[in-house]
């Protein structure tokens, strides 16, 4: 029965996907216009059986990289993990923690993917259809969604980038070189924008700090700091 159950529910999540899938659009985004980007991190933790999500965004200004804002939301999680559909266990509470943002950003930075995933229905490509904004994904580790889903590693030359490509040819992401002597991140987009433009900001985001952009790095830390928190509550 508990098979059966399972089976429907990832039915049901796949045909979500599919549907959303045809709404996604990759035209060129005026980046220049961007004033603040939002950097969208989550983490989980148990108490007993029962487990929970830490999610954190904070706002930065786009040129200056001073937070403007930053909110926090914990939140009860009954979703088991399913390969595949792991935007369904972060997506609510991502949404319940953005509720509680006051400015609007013109781009969210996610820590994960967004193109790179079997159904082109990554975190950042999940949300961006509730949010409404270009979003973007940064994995610091390569997720292989398909079979013969390949990349090769880039030159160790800072912004050095190579393409990741599917079977059928297309390309659903980029492997990033975004400091010399470090591995390098993998950037795909969500929605609502290019490649070219998801590489040209991801770029602009990386500072001596860490080798993954401004805003999730920082969203990382809120969440660290967000689950200890909790835990000592």
């Amino acid at each position: 029965m508990k098979k059966n159950l399972q089976f429907n529910q990832e039915m049901q999540w796949r045909n979500e996907q599919e549907i959303l899938r045809r709404g996604i659009c990759l035209n060129e985004f005026n980046i220049t216009n961007v004033k603040y980007v939002a950097g969208v991190d989550t983490a989980y933790t148990k108490v007993g059986n029962q487990e929970y999500g830490c999610c954190s965004i904070v706002i930065i200004d786009n040129d200056t990289f001073n937070v403007i804002e930053k909110v926090n939301h914990v939140g009860k999680v009954d979703v088991d993990y399913c390969p595949g559909f792991l935007s369904f266990r972060e997506l609510p509470l991502i949404l319940e923690a953005n509720k509680e943002i006051e400015l609007s950003p013109d781009v969210f930075v996610f820590d994960g993917n967004g193109l790179i995933h079997p159904n082109r229905m990554g975190i950042a490509t999940h949300a961006s259809f509730y949010l409404k904004k270009p979003c973007i994904g940064v994995a610091k580790t390569f997720f292989r969604a398909e079979e013969n889903l390949v990349f090769d590693m880039p030159d160790n030359i800072v912004g050095a980038s190579t393409n990741i490509v599917s079977n059928n040819k297309e390309i659903l992401g980029i492997a990033l070189r975004t400091r010399k002597d470090c591995k390098p991140v993998f950037v795909s987009v969500g929605n609502y924008l290019s490649l070219k433009n998801a590489k040209d900001l991801i770029m602009h985001y990386i500072t001596d700090e860490s080798r993954i952009p401004m805003p999730t790095h920082l969203a990382d830390i809120e969440t660290h700091k967000l689950r200890k928190e909790f835990l000592q509550i």
